[in-house]
């Protein structure tokens, strides 16, 4: 948290100069995942959505701008983060550090690259606490890091903020939807191509089993 809290007011810009060698920004790679999932998610008009992790709400402003209609609410353990969320984030849903002032029932949390600043022993519990906000059938998704991913190690050793990460491979984060009260669905590799082979990003959706992706998503469901 205080590596967190250190990073908040220039949070953005620090991702983005890691990851330069991609020849995009953090803007890019979040609004890439909240596009996929109003791709592959596709909640209901009107869906309520938690970004678990939201940090400084880079993720929750597309989020809000890809689902039309959606109320986006944020939790993070950083408050100084919390404070730098966006006023119109903060006029249309609830972004907090207390856990316990989050609404329930929610259609889909997403963890975005955040369990690998978790440590092992707290990573299943930390699952199912996102779980227990979900409605029956809603989704969790948790997008990773991809360990086998060479560019994606490289970037993660030089990040700042990173250097307690632990990455994990997608059958440890697969094994965590084997547990009441949720069910795995699928895993997809995703983010393939920098910029400069931007031209082949339109078939990146067909590249989804292939373990070369930049990160992966995994994705499962409330069952009880």
């Amino acid at each position: 948290m205080a590596a967190f809290d250190a990073v908040a007011a220039n949070y953005g810009q620090l991702v983005s100069k890691n990851v330069r060698i991609t020849g995009e920004s953090a803007d890019y790679f979040a609004a890439y995942k909240a596009a996929y999932i109003a791709r592959r998610i596709v909640p209901r008009k009107g869906a309520k959505i938690l970004d678990y992790g939201c940090g400084v709400g880079l993720l929750s402003a597309h989020l809000k701008k890809a689902l039309i209609g959606a109320q986006i609410d944020g939790f993070d353990v950083s408050k100084d983060s919390i404070e730098r969320v966006s006023a119109d984030l903060l006029n249309q849903g609830t972004f907090t550090a207390d856990f316990k002032s989050l609404g329930q029932s929610y259609d889909v949390v997403v963890i975005s690259n955040v369990l690998h600043h978790v440590t092992l022993a707290d990573r299943r519990g930390l699952i199912l606490k996102s779980a227990s906000c979900l409605a029956p059938d809603g989704k969790l998704v948790v997008f990773e890091h991809n360990p086998i991913n060479a560019l994606t190690r490289w970037a993660v050793s030089q990040c700042p903020f990173d250097e307690d990460a632990v990455l994990l491979s997608n059958r440890e984060t697969r094994g965590y939807f084997h547990q009441d009260p949720l069910r795995l669905m699928w895993r997809d590799y995703v983010v393939f191509f920098p910029r400069w082979l931007k031209w082949l990003r339109p078939i990146e959706p067909v590249l989804r089993r292939f373990p070369l992706g930049a990160q992966y998503a995994v994705v499962g469901k409330r069952v009880l």
